[in-house]
């Protein structure tokens, strides 16, 4: 303390005011958010591409991204309509030009007269009805349930707003199945410590590309009805479903569909946004969600919430305004839109085949089928003098993996320890976004790399 004190001293003597903000002052909660897809590993990943730029040598010659999904950043086109009506809504000067579509310059022309909305993307809008279910102190601390394994961005807010995380787990035997029994045997160890409010579902799953049958929807819904718990839904990769036999349904559908009572009483706020599915518009920060059921003065706190973000991202709502009503089969933008959209989630849908198809054929590796979103998850045997190794580094057995993998290979993938897992299992998550060919030779690469390194530490 008394360094402390002399080092405000000298500050003062030489005209210097002492920070407001310091490290040991500022909220300890957001000091444990954690964010594993941006963690260490992509760090060093930019550490790696900065030196093959300089000419340093290494057993690679560029840096593979598989750790994040943005799909045009991986070499994914955008879809022309989309872009089309942006351009004319960003430039309405092009609104006379005869390069366009009469939909499309239409849908522009309406989107401007209407320009006084509010947007938010998904994360925002998860955040935000956070916030508004978080309270209580000690015991009576809210609760939350998410999947395990789960998207970080869940435990990095629960953090940060104090709200005490609840785990439930997902069946990895069963294809990253959720089983109710799971969520009867999490809600029940939660009420000894805290006030479960709140039980969220991530579908198609992030990271784990599974995708729920309407019969477990039901159940799920019934659960927290009977258990007086807010449904959120995550639902930002509905577009994305790949296996034979999948198929999306919405939560908003499922429950109107049940009638009463939980139609007309069940609270949900489901989530969708256009970074991801067949647009991957990482960049415009699009996305929405849907209130159902909810109290009526609670939505009013919650819009209030919401306009304290003073300058939502325009092109982001105008791209969200065509989303959510694509063009229809009559209009001259029809069939262009829906072979690129197709086109896209067909190449998808080739990628989650092959990933899981080169994963399985790889002694020590296994992947169970990516029904849908953009990622896999494999589960990867790792030797115990690895594990021992990984200890004495201070490091997660899978982020060791994962370094090693990055430092020899240029493959940059996700710890599955970032995201949740089953203690004693070891996983890794990887984007299928890559175009087909390099995908092939990366997932090839990494299967030579998982057996290099189980012989190096066998």
């Amino acid at each position: 303390m008394a360094s402390s004190t002399g080092d405000r001293s000298q500050a003062v003597r030489h005209g210097l005011r002492a920070k407001v903000l310091t490290l040991d002052g500022m909220n300890p909660r957001v000091r444990r958010v954690e964010y594993a897809v941006r963690g260490p590993i992509v760090q060093r990943a930019l550490e790696l591409e900065q030196e093959l730029r300089q000419g340093v040598k290494k057993p690679f010659t560029e840096v593979i991204r598989a750790n994040i999904g943005d799909a045009q950043a991986m070499g994914q086109r955008p879809i022309t309509f989309l872009r089309q009506v942006l351009a004319l809504c960003v430039n309405p000067d092009l609104l006379s030009s005869p390069n366009f579509p009469d939909d499309a310059k239409k849908r522009a022309e309406r989107i401007l007269q209407a320009c006084g909305g509010h947007s938010l993307g998904a994360s925002d809008a998860i955040v935000t009805v956070l916030k508004l279910l978080v309270a209580g102190e000690g015991h009576t601390r809210t609760g939350v349930l998410i999947p395990i394994p789960q998207y970080p961005l869940y435990s990095a807010t629960l953090a940060e707003l104090g709200a005490v995380q609840v785990d439930y787990y997902l069946d990895e035997e069963r294809a990253w199945a959720l089983d109710v029994a799971e969520l009867h045997r999490a809600l029940g160890q939660a009420r000894d410590h805290c006030r479960p409010r709140a039980l969220c579902v991530i579908n198609p799953g992030n990271p784990t590309g599974q995708v729920q049958t309407r019969e477990c929807i039901e159940a799920v819904i019934r659960f927290a009805f009977e258990e007086r718990l807010f449904l959120l839904a995550d639902e930002v990769y509905q577009d994305n479903v790949y296996a034979a036999g999948s198929q999306f349904h919405s939560f908003k559908k499922v429950l109107m569909e049940m009638g009463p009572p939980y139609a007309g009483q069940q609270e949900l706020a489901s989530f969708h946004s256009t970074s991801k599915g067949y647009m991957g518009e990482c960049g415009f920060r699009g996305g929405y969600v849907e209130v159902v059921n909810m109290d009526a003065a609670v939505q009013q706190q919650m819009l209030k919430l919401m306009s304290v973000r003073l300058c939502p991202p325009v092109p982001g709502q105008a791209l969200l305004d065509l989303v959510v009503s694509p063009p229809a089969p009559t209009d001259p933008s029809f069939a262009q839109f829906q072979a690129e959209k197709q086109a896209v989630l067909a190449e998808l849908a080739a990628k989650a085949k092959l990933t899981e198809q080169v994963f399985n054929e790889a002694p020590g590796i296994s992947c169970n089928p990516v029904q849908g979103a953009m990622y896999s998850f494999p589960r990867v045997q790792l030797p115990p003098r690895a594990v021992e190794r990984a200890q004495e580094l201070g490091l997660a057995p899978d982020m060791f993996f994962c370094l090693r993998l990055l430092e020899e290979t240029g493959i940059c993938v996700v710890p599955g320890s970032g995201f949740g897992q089953r203690e004693g299992t070891y996983h890794f998550r990887m984007t299928i976004l890559p175009p087909l060919e390099k995908l092939r030779l990366l997932l090839e690469k990494l299967s030579r790399f998982h057996a290099k390194f189980t012989l190096e530490y066998s």
